[in-house]
């Protein structure tokens, strides 16, 4: 029995589909950043997620503690993500709009782009973790005075944190160009569940704890942790939370203007003209 004319595929029409998923294949290939969604996504969701569920299953039956921990967790977050978003969307605006060849040419010094698209965020920054409070002082009942006038220098070191990961971003992105721009939101949802922002790092897999103690921002939600218990302000923390933001802001700076010499030597600038 022959096949139906009409569920036959010609051979160029075969040859046509085939072509059109063996170019999408070979971009990805060429483009690290784009095999994000697909080898990191899911892993990063069980990290988080499992880890999360192990944190309920260990705390004590009917403990408040455990809701507080996540919830404030979530609001302080919002401090490092508005931080990031703020800034490396900044610098995304600014190459989706074929700015950067015209800023480069100006006496504007990075720094000074910087610190302009810094301060415009912190408008950011207390619009989105106002959202973000109002929602679980009202959906879940939320008492935000269990964390005092001691959360103001971990807030700070949140926010600098922020900060720190929008330059390595910023980095990435004049290095690998238009593909790496995922990263603008991706990098911070890696960061999340090894950073211990919604429960202690000592639910994570052991394997991965290593990974955890080399990340500043951890320390800076360690000393969270200590004011939401509501005794001291845990100096000894924040100290600790301090030196590791100091070495992040580093280590940012120096790989961004790295990136930055990188992309004006190698003439990467012809991508966005």
């Amino acid at each position: 029995m022959s096949i139906p004319t009409a569920l036959t595929v010609p051979a160029s029409s075969l040859r046509r589909t085939l072509a059109v998923a063996s170019r999408h294949i070979y971009v990805t290939l060429r483009n690290p950043p784009r095999l994000f969604d697909m080898a990191v996504w899911p892993v990063v969701d069980t990290v988080l997620y499992g880890s999360i569920a192990l944190f309920m299953q260990r705390a004590p039956a009917g403990s408040a503690r455990t809701a507080l921990t996540v919830i404030a967790g979530i609001i302080m977050w919002h401090v490092v993500y508005q931080a990031q978003i703020a800034v490396s969307a900044g610098f995304n605006e600014e190459t989706w709009s074929r700015h950067l060849p015209s800023l480069l040419t100006t006496p504007l010094r990075p720094l000074e782009w910087l610190f302009g698209t810094a301060l415009q965020g912190m408008v950011k920054v207390a619009i989105g973790v106002t959202a973000v409070t109002v929602a679980a002082v009202t959906l879940y009942g939320f008492d935000v005075s269990v964390i005092g006038p001691s959360v103001i220098p971990v807030l700070a070191l949140l926010l600098l944190n922020g900060w720190a990961l929008a330059m390595i971003v910023i980095g990435l992105v004049l290095y690998f160009g238009s593909a790496a721009e995922a990263l603008v939101w991706g990098l911070l949802f890696v960061v999340l569940p090894l950073s211990g922002a919604l429960y202690p790092t000592s639910v994570l897999p052991a394997v991965l704890r290593p990974v955890s103690a080399i990340l500043p921002p951890r320390y800076t939600f360690d000393a969270a942790r200590a004011v939401m218990t509501g005794g001291p302000t845990p100096w000894a923390e924040i100290g600790v939370a301090a030196v590791a933001t100091a070495i992040f802001i580093a280590i940012g700076l120096a790989f961004a203007g790295a990136m930055l010499r990188t992309f004006q030597r190698r003439g990467f600038i012809s991508r966005y003209q």
